[in-house]
């Protein structure tokens, strides 16, 4: 069936999607507001109050929360992203009226409690603790901060030790005051769900929310530059970025080919020439990150110290090669990577949930699935090669680094190769 949406008197979107053939529903609460909305002084705070609202609210404690979706064999979670925070849960049909009671409680009435605040903190700084003993994860985050130097879309999501030490209660409540509007949050579900019911739970859960729209963030300016950490590590771990596409580009879903057929599956330019013809890496891959107004094109490789004055060279020349020969054939194993599997995703609730809940923030509407399908079937080779262009030529590359990698090329030889 289709998507169906209302629009209560304060600006909440509520948003559903009946799949009649599965008898659970998920629904969740998606939040217009993330990592990119903090100040310097609150890094990570969009994260902890992701982590606290599950510590405690008026009605309920930490186990009880834990233990009343789990006496329904109900699953209740929640995650951070730089523009978007999401808490959802996924129950039988019959129990969606307490799921959303209860993110209805989580998101209003949460009390922050100190002891619970002490000890969650402690548990996010293990979480940062072991995103930097993860050398193929924390390379990200570098590569982030050095394509938006000095900007919230810069930082780390889980913000750093020193903040998260630092953080009070009024920073979580002030954050959640001023972001958690009704304008600012979709209700979504989807599965067995009927769309009238889910409307009447949202009125009753969050009617009196205020009624203020989000603020604009500051345009993201991106820069460049490099981040190289030697460390004593098995394997060095690179990745370089370009500017790419916000979402709203004509050309977003071209992106989304351009990256399949670079790097996104073991039919890809990267991982043949890469790894199954030259062995110069394990792992090698790219994708695309879009946000409101700017993006990313990601590329990244694991591999032994001394294969990066090969490896280097030939990632850039790939890349080269795009802007110039794309044959059919490519093109249309690409097209079709993308179509199956955004349609095997989506026969699943949850990730139709997310799809929903993202699109309304994105979009400030739902796109048909054939909407997309078509959309990816009208990419070309001519737009595959305005794409590599665009981003070929957009600016130098923000570069990251880390492990034996003594014998990586100075970043201004590399960055040469690009813009």
């Amino acid at each position: 069936m289709s998507p169906r949406l209302t629009t209560l008197p304060n600006g909440l979107r509520v948003v559903s999607e009946t799949m009649p053939q599965v008898k659970t529903v998920s629904v969740g609460v998606w939040v217009d507001a993330g990592a990119r909305d903090e100040t310097p002084e609150i890094n990570g705070v969009a994260h902890m109050l992701e982590h606290m609202a599950f510590k405690g609210t008026e009605r309920r404690n930490a186990r009880a929360i834990a233990e009343e979706i789990e006496a329904v064999g109900g699953h209740l979670n929640a995650f951070t992203s730089r523009e978007q925070t999401a808490y959802y849960a996924r129950v039988m049909q019959n129990d969606m009226p307490l799921a959303l009671d209860m993110l209805a409680d989580i998101l209003q009435h949460s009390t922050f409690d100190p002891e619970e605040m002490e000890r969650e903190r402690e548990v996010i700084i293990q979480e940062i603790g072991q995103a930097e003993d993860t050398p193929d994860d924390i390379i990200f985050d570098h590569l982030q901060e050095q394509a938006y130097p000095g900007q919230a879309l810069g930082r780390p999501i889980l913000g750093s030790i020193e903040r998260v030490e630092n953080m009070r209660r009024e920073d979580l409540q002030g954050f959640l005051d001023r972001h958690y509007h009704a304008p600012n949050l979709v209700v979504a579900a989807a599965g067995a769900v009927e769309h009238d019911a889910l409307v009447d739970l949202a009125a009753s859960h969050f009617g009196n929310l205020p009624t203020t729209p989000r603020r604009a963030n500051d345009a993201a300016s991106y820069a460049g530059g490099e981040a190289r950490e030697e460390r004593d590590l098995e394997q060095a771990h690179v990745a370089f970025a370009l500017p790419a596409l916000p979402f709203n580009d004509p050309d977003f879903y071209a992106m989304q080919v351009y990256a399949t057929v670079l790097g996104g599956g073991m039919s890809s330019r990267l991982f043949q020439e890469v790894r199954e013809k030259r062995g110069l890496a394990y792992s090698v891959y790219a994708y695309p990150t879009s946000y409101r107004d700017t993006g990313l094109l990601t590329i990244y490789a694991g591999t032994g110290g001394e294969k990066l004055p090969e490896l280097m060279p030939v990632l850039a020349d790939e890349m080269e090669k795009l802007c110039h020969h794309i044959d059919a054939d490519e093109t249309m194993r690409a097209r079709n990577q993308l179509k199956v599997g955004l349609v095997m995703s989506l026969e699943s609730s949850g990730a139709r949930l997310e799809q929903l809940g993202r699109q309304m923030l994105v979009y400030g509407r739902m796109l048909d699935i054939d909407e997309i399908l078509a959309a990816v079937e009208q990419v070309d080779e001519a737009a595959l090669r305005r794409v590599a262009e665009r981003i070929m030529r957009s600016a130098k590359p923000a570069l990251a680094a880390l492990g034996p990698i003594s014998r990586l090329e100075a970043y201004d030889r590399f960055a040469a190769r690009f813009g």
